[in-house]
């Protein structure tokens, strides 16, 4: 995207709450959360049988059933069914992929609107057979004399009925990000007190932006939940020091449930069109998204597992001459405080900066009262692929409030990537 292609506005988002997984939507399917998320947005921008010109979403904690997912998500909404639609994954990226991905097709002028997002649920889970299960079924399916049939039968052992749960670790290290974390915030020497503090920030101003109003046109309801579950508006500094180390246990260990993003059902969707379609459709834009950068870091041998957005962010502040403090809004997405306070850490060290991103000088200290001021992943929740989708919303929505502003978004994702956008007032 740059200044000769179209310019690519986000009109709006909705999403529903975010609840703890294997909570008040373990029955409900991911395709059915991405749905009524959808329709949500479908409603508010009456949307009703039009067409959109493509439609991308994403989720991690997928089953081979879902390999339509986005496509039956529009087919169960009230857009038109002529409206095409595709799936795409980026780990904890993947919101903010989908709407650059659509966003590049504007700028170069091949189509006019979009529908970007996300939906995971940890509730929902694609359970497996077993490996020595699957073999079996598969030579049942294909023998064909009785004699066949039963001699594969017979090979049956109880365990193949273990079933194969999916787990949130990296197949490379077999460690989880958690235990990934440790590592980084040790060799930062990030305190337990530290990541509290940013844990605290995140839920009282999470409850201060329910309360001021600034969610009531980007969640909505999904039945008779009306706000997200995770958030704790009264929570405590004491009351966090009180949790046990949940991934390094012994007394070195830092990384608590409370300085932890927790595991969480919800969908996002977000609004994308160009300045015709804008006016076309008599939408005021809230702001445009101007820039994307991905990165990665090679943690197998050694780099923190996510440290990647701060190449994607400091590639991304050199491309466009800017810097910090040129940044109204900063939303960092919060896998974990301890991973959010190394990535500023290490933006502030010379050594890195030098060394790692081949900066002459430090990137600088973050203004933390311009850091994720209506909350993020650690109070609000992180349903993985959703993630994205509402950090472009709420962005958006704070550079709507008036003036020429800028923010920028910064997330970490398993695999040892990161991605990173700039957007601006429209």
């Amino acid at each position: 995207m740059n200044n000769k292609n179209k310019k690519v506005y986000i009109l709006g988002s909705a999403r529903i709450p975010f609840v703890k997984s294997q909570t008040v939507y373990k029955d409900i399917s991911r395709q059915t959360l991405m749905t009524t998320a959808m329709n949500h947005l479908v409603e508010n921008f009456k949307l009703q049988n039009k067409k959109i010109d493509d439609v991308a979403f994403g989720a991690i904690m997928c089953s081979s059933a879902d390999w339509n997912l986005s496509r039956e998500v529009v087919l169960g909404s009230g857009l038109h069914p002529e409206t095409p639609a595709y799936n795409v994954q980026r780990a904890c990226g993947t919101g903010l992929e989908t709407a650059w991905q659509l966003g590049l097709k504007i700028s170069a002028g091949h189509i006019d609107t979009a529908i970007a997002g996300g939906v995971d649920t940890n509730s929902d889970l694609p359970i497996e057979v077993s490996d020595n299960l699957k073999k079996m079924l598969l030579k049942l399916n294909v023998s064909k004399t009785f004699g066949q049939k039963l001699s594969t039968l017979s090979s049956f052992r109880p365990s193949f009925l273990v079933p194969k749960l999916p787990a949130v670790i990296e197949p490379r290290t077999k460690m989880s990000m958690g235990e990934h974390t440790e590592l980084m915030v040790k060799e930062w020497k990030i305190t337990r007190e530290e990541q509290d503090e940013l844990a605290l920030a995140s839920h009282k101003n999470g409850a201060k932006a329910y309360a001021d109003g600034f969610y009531n046109d980007l969640v909505f309801a999904m039945g008779d939940i009306k706000t997200d579950q995770t958030l704790r508006g009264d929570t405590t500094l004491e009351k966090l020091a009180k949790l046990k180390p949940a991934f390094d246990t012994s007394a070195a260990g830092t990384l608590t449930a409370g300085n932890s993003s927790p595991l969480t059902d919800g969908a996002a969707a977000v609004f994308l069109a160009s300045e015709e379609a804008s006016q076309k459709l008599g939408k005021m834009p809230l702001a445009q998204l101007v820039d994307v950068q991905v990165a990665a870091v090679d943690f197998v041998q050694g780099a923190g597992l996510l440290m990647a957005p701060t190449i994607a962010v400091s590639k991304l502040l050199q491309r466009n001459n800017l810097t910090f403090a040129d940044f109204d809004y900063i939303e960092i997405h919060e896998a974990f405080a301890g991973q959010v306070l190394c990535n500023m850490k290490a933006w502030e060290s010379a050594d890195y900066c030098k060394n790692i991103l081949g900066l002459k000088a430090p990137l600088g200290k973050i203004n933390r009262e311009r850091l994720n001021s209506a909350g993020s992943s650690l109070a609000l929740g992180h349903p993985f692929a959703a993630t994205g989708a509402r950090l472009v919303g709420t962005l958006a929505k704070h550079l709507s409030s008036g003036g020429k502003k800028r923010g920028l978004i910064s997330i970490c994702t398993a695999g040892g990537m990161g991605i990173a956008a700039i957007m601006e007032t429209a």
